[in-house]
């Protein structure tokens, strides 16, 4: 199989780019085992100071992959997702999010759990599991605490979608800027991170994704069996494969 996570290092940058066209970067087990494998490596490189996750394509990440949850299941992938949330909050670098294009449901997942998202205007997301039958359970966990509980409710519950714009004003992403200058924003980003000294980004990141990380190891299996329950649950299998059908045509 084609390598789906590539790993690029150059000047203290670790840069992690998705690259699974097929699929539009939907959150295999290939895609997020290598994921885990890619952010592991980064984070033990002393030569790596700050990491970058980003798209080869021209979409962020589309979300749980369907087709692999409606065949296999989803007991695998739902603890992929904590996993891989975890590696981002826990990694001892900073993890930076360049966002474009959609981002949907479990990718929201990945931006959220970096410790900044910066995104271009024009990238959308649209939290879609209630439409599905499914619940946003293991994103949950890094998802909620960047919101407040009225725009919890209001994405969570609706599903409707919202632009890069609305997802700085929500707290889900760092900065928005127009996607033409997204390059030279993340660029102004890791140039004031790079300015820091290892021990002092280290223990900072510590401090403030304390909480976050006890409340994952405390409730990370429970949403993930949870996600996977609902994933192969009746209502849930018919709306995929309604989703997968009208994909096809």
């Amino acid at each position: 199989m084609s390598e789906l996570v590539h790993l690029e290092s150059a000047d203290g940058v670790a840069t992690i780019t998705l690259d699974s066209p097929h699929n539009k970067n939907a959150l295999s087990q290939q895609l997020t085992g290598e994921l885990l494998e890619r952010l592991q490596a980064a984070g033990a490189d002393d030569a790596v100071r700050v990491i970058v996750v980003r798209s080869a394509l021209d979409v962020f990440c589309s979300g749980a992959d369907m087709a692999e949850a409606t065949s296999v299941g989803m007991g695998v992938g739902a603890q992929r997702m904590v996993d891989v949330q975890r590696a981002i909050v826990a990694n001892p670098k900073p993890v930076v999010a360049r966002v474009a294009g959609p981002v949907r449901a479990g990718g929201i997942g990945i931006v959220a759990a970096a410790d900044i998202s910066v995104a271009g205007t024009g990238s959308t997301f649209a939290l879609t599991e209630v439409r599905l039958g499914l619940a946003a359970a293991t994103i949950s966990l890094t998802v909620l605490p960047r919101l407040t509980d009225r725009a919890a409710s209001l994405t969570f519950l609706t599903g409707d979608g919202f632009d890069g714009t609305e997802a700085a004003r929500l707290g889900l992403v760092s900065r928005a800027v127009p996607d033409e200058e997204l390059d030279d924003a993340v660029g102004a980003v890791l140039a004031s991170l790079l300015k820091g000294v290892p021990q002092g980004l280290r223990e900072t990141k510590k401090l403030l994704t304390r909480e976050l990380l006890a409340d994952i190891d405390a409730r990370g299996k429970e949403l993930a069996e949870l996600s996977a329950g609902l994933f192969g649950s009746e209502p849930a299998r018919e709306a995929m494969l309604a989703f997968l059908n009208r994909r096809k045509k």
